[in-house]
């Protein structure tokens, strides 16, 4: 096998511009992707794939603080955080919707959107040009058409209307576009989650945990509906993967969130982040480290860089006894609640406290909260590089039924499919979270609006969910959202590159 290995790496070497250094390494990684002789048979196309995954893993536009500026501050559930002077320069636009065209966070997430996007082009256009109509070359495409829509929803949902680029860039002068219709966008993203829906496996050995399958392309896919409010293509794709039997909810929620719940039987796919048990081997991300606790080495609550905090009104969302807020919030002052994911540690006072303590926040996420035995052995005391991001989950589904069922006019089955979550949320405790009956479209829907809010607190679906709803304004607008600010404005420097072929968005 040692031989093999040197093999690949020889040939790789020997592969210049299919794929950057840092896609190489991964290429190797097995957590979570491993490549065998076959895939260098295909040109190196599978290798191009397995970059694709590390770039959602390893860049700020997927999964670090430009990421979490566009999906998660700008809901009324999270905030910057950290303390006040560090990334002061977040606050105005995040926090408060005063957008700037050309800052560092919107730049670097419109290039790795768009870098992503780049390297599916060139994937797909390599799979044709060498004619790989075998199972894995198609599965390769498929991979390569999940990676291009999943980049494409982002950016409509973020921008509007954005350029489209769904051909191999060879120059630069290829790359400056002018903007098509929203709906283009959709019908491109319509056609490669149908391909890759109808080609990815429904699920992979053990060879290659992570990987996409045929579930997570129809889990997006009806996400792409349910923003339109396509309810019957939402309902009968979330229902497909729903029938599929291949995901249950996990037992508990907070387990979802641990180092021992990756990959469970509730995750349609989540980034692969890996560290060896001494730390040597790294392979992480900055996910975990971006929103750890953030305080003094002496403190012993230096985990990380301390934003994306949870906010009051989050906190307050929960009913009594929904074990999610324990699942979600680390409470200054409080317990970290073993029951609930804790390790047994009480967290300082915060400066809001009475009297004050030393945390800049009240609330931290406690979906990254790392294990104090996992920062010693590996030495990496002030980050998490191991947590994976959890991007699409059967939770997901499964209220995306609920939701579009009762939008078509079936209640009772939206009911039924909110009590399964409701019923998690328990904890097997009684006399709390009452079943919502069906009473009416505008009951329900009501209902479901709520358990969103709390079943993906911290995951950065809320301030889209508010737009799609059309209830942004109303539960936005007292922070500073205005009509404008469901989109946001092009980086500016991408609108001076292009010397009048891109137009900025008309509000800007």
């Amino acid at each position: 096998m040692r031989k093999y290995i040197k093999l690949i790496i020889g040939v790789l070497i020997g592969l210049p511009g299919i794929f950057m250094a840092s896609s190489c390494e991964d290429f190797l990684d097995k957590k979570p992707l491993t490549a065998t002789l076959d895939d260098l048979n295909q040109g190196g196309v599978t290798g191009q794939i397995f970059g694709l995954y590390s770039l959602v893993k390893d860049t700020w536009g997927f999964s670090s603080l430009s990421w979490i500026a566009l999906h998660s501050m700008r809901g009324d559930e999270a905030e910057k955080g950290s303390d006040q002077t560090d990334g002061a320069d977040y606050t105005a636009p995040y926090d408060n919707y005063q957008y700037i065209k050309n800052h560092f966070s919107i730049n670097s997430y419109w290039s790795d959107h768009y870098d992503l996007i780049n390297r599916a082009n060139t994937a797909i256009q390599t799979a044709d040009s060498l004619k790989l109509n075998d199972a894995a070359g198609i599965i390769n495409v498929a991979e390569a058409r999940f990676f291009r829509a999943f980049s494409y929803f982002d950016l409509v949902r973020t921008f509007g209307e954005v350029p489209k680029i769904d051909f191999r860039i060879y120059s630069a002068a290829q790359a400056i576009q002018p903007k098509v219709a929203v709906d283009e966008i959709y019908k491109l993203i319509d056609e490669d989650l149908t391909f890759a829906g109808a080609n990815l496996p429904a699920t992979w050995g053990s060879q290659y945990v992570g990987r996409l399958t045929s579930g997570a392309a129809k889990t997006l896919h009806a996400k792409a509906h349910l923003f339109r409010k396509n309810w019957p293509q939402a309902l009968a794709l979330s229902q497909e993967v729903v029938n599929s039997g291949v995901y249950s909810l996990f037992p508990n929620y907070y387990g979802i969130f641990k180092e021992s719940g990756e990959n469970c039987s509730e995750s349609i796919y989540e980034t692969q982040c890996y560290v060896s048990v001494d730390g040597v081997v790294n392979k992480g991300s900055q996910w975990g480290t971006c929103q750890g606790v953030r305080q003094s080495d002496a403190s012993g609550w230096n985990l990380g860089w301390g934003w994306n905090t949870p906010t009051e009104t989050l906190a307050k969302a929960y009913e009594p006894g929904d074990t999610r807020k324990d699942g979600t919030l680390l409470i200054a002052g409080q317990s970290d609640d073993p029951a609930t994911g804790g390790y047994g540690k009480i967290l300082p006072r915060s400066v809001f406290d009475n009297p004050p303590g030393i945390l800049f926040r009240k609330y931290y996420n406690k979906k990254v909260y790392s294990d104090p035995a996992r920062h010693a052995a590996t030495n990496i005391l002030h980050e998490a590089p191991w947590v994976n991001k959890r991007i699409l989950r059967y939770a997901d589904v499964i209220l995306m039924v609920a939701e579009s069922a009762n939008e078509t006019g079936n209640g009772p089955l939206a009911a039924t499919m909110l009590e399964q979550i409701r019923k998690r949320a328990r904890g097997g405790a009684t006399g709390v979270l009452p079943e919502v009956k069906f009473v009416s479209q505008a009951q329900m829907r009501a209902a479901l609006k709520h358990e969103r809010m709390v079943e993906f607190g911290m995951d950065g679906e809320r301030f889209f969910d508010l737009v799609r709803w059309g209830d942004a304004l109303s539960v936005l607008g007292p922070l500073g959202y205005q009509p404008r600010s469901r989109y946001h404005p092009i980086p500016q420097p991408e609108i001076d590159k292009a010397k009048g072929v891109l137009i900025q968005n008309p509000d800007y």
